[in-house]
Parts: C-alpha cells; sequence; structure tokens
C-alpha cells in the first residue's frame, strides 16, 4: 500500500506495464454510499424521533411556549445539519475514489485526505462476492489469500463491515453491480483457473448474498 501524489492514469499509481489493460474503471454512487456506508437514512430517523419525543414530552406536560418549540427545532437543525455533514462526506469519499480493473490486478485508489493506491493482484484474490440491491447497485467484498496487512480503519469506507480481524477489501455502492461483479469474477477466474463460478445462494444477510465468486 502506497500514497501517490500524481496519477499518470486517474486511479493508478503508474503507468500499467505492457501487456496490462484496463478492463473497467467506476466509482461509487454517493448517494448509494450515504444510505450504506454513512447511514444517513438511520441518523436522520434517529433525529426525527428525538424531535418528536421533545414536542410530544412538552405537549404532555401542557406547555409549549416558544421555549419548549426552540427546544424542539434545536434537535431538528442538529439533524438536518449532522445529515447534512455525512452527505457531504459521502460525496467527497465517491469523488475521490476510483476502482480499476485489469487483466493483472484490481486497484483501489481511495482517501480523501492522505490519497493512496492499493494493488490487489488478481492471484491474491480468493473470492470476489457481491451484495446487491433492488436498484441495481451492490458491494462487492474481496476476499484476500494468504497474509496481508491492510488495516480496516485504513481500508473504510470501502472494506466490509464488521470484518475487524482480517479485513477484506470492498468495492462500495457500485452501479450495475452485477453486471460489473460478473466481469471481475470472469478476470479473476482467467488468473485462477483452479477457481470457479460459484452460483448465487440466499441468504438473510444482503452482505452474504454472493452473485458469482471465484474460489480457490
Amino acid at each position: 500500500m502506497t500514497e501517490y501524489e500524481n496519477e499518470p492514469i486517474p486511479g493508478l499509481p503508474g503507468i500499467p506495464p505492457a501487456g496490462e489493460q484496463i478492463l473497467w474503471q467506476g466509482s461509487p454512487d454517493w448517494r448509494v454510499l450515504a444510505r450504506t456506508a454513512f447511514h444517513t437514512r438511520l441518523v436522520a430517523a434517529y433525529f426525527v424521533l428525538l424531535t418528536a419525543w421533545a414536542l410530544i414530552s412538552a405537549l404532555a406536560q401542557g406547555v409549549g411556549g416558544p421555549g419548549d418549540l426552540l427546544g424542539a427545532g434545536m434537535t431538528a437543525l442538529v439533524g438536518v445539519i449532522g445529515v447534512g455533514l455525512l452527505h457531504l462526506l459521502a460525496w467527497g469519499s465517491a469523488r475521490t475514489t476510483i476502482y480499476t480493473l485489469t487483466n493483472r490486478r484490481i486497484v483501489l485508489r481511495i482517501g480523501m485526505a492522505l490519497p493512496k493506491c492499493i494493488n490487489l493482484p488478481l492471484a491474491l484474490v480468493g473470492a470476489v462476492d457481491l451484495a446487491a440491491r433492488a436498484d441495481g447497485s451492490g458491494d462487492m467484498p474481496l476476499t484476500i489469500r494468504g497474509q496481508q496487512k491492510l488495516g480496516y480503519l485504513a481500508l473504510w469506507p470501502h472494506a466490509r463491515p464488521w470484518k475487524l480481524a482480517r479485513p477484506q477489501p470492498m468495492l462500495r455502492a457500485i452501479p450495475k453491480a452485477a453486471d460489473v461483479a460478473a466481469l471481475i469474477a470472469r478476470t479473476c477466474l482467467a488468473a485462477n483457473p483452479e477457481g470457479r463460478i460459484a452460483a448465487a445462494r440466499p441468504s438473510a444477510a444482503p452482505i452474504e448474498s454472493f452473485g458469482e465468486a471465484v474460489a480457490a
């Protein structure tokens, strides 16, 4: 993992060597990223409940003066500002993120304050999973084989949730995720002939709903 300030090709730390071809590049949909990684809807619902509780409590106590309404209004204002900031972070994260697939590796260029490129040779990718959503977007966690030194905080939000002990890089909020996952799976399979394409299997947890995978 190395940090890069200048990119001869957007999303890549250098000119690809001879024989390496870029097959796909993409970035997260910032609106989907805001909902799924920054949990803007959950935060908004929380502040709506707080505001409603403040109003209901004031009415139940038989008061409803300017002070009581001001308190509820301040709670709502804090909620609006908080959700707005989360949306801004999601937009910034998506704008500074480029995922690249070549016939040799997957590269994650991530980071707002400290941009970095993470190179993942296809030979080290043990599985490519797909968590699809109804709108066609989806997340693609990558299982890395062998020893790796990827830190969860260094990856976030481009990391599979709750995999703290052994973090998994994840391509997040990708539009047309099924098509992209299929391309990544086929490319990984070409680099790992001993692998296989796994059929989708249902699961109650969206992140476990595999679309296509390459497994060693």
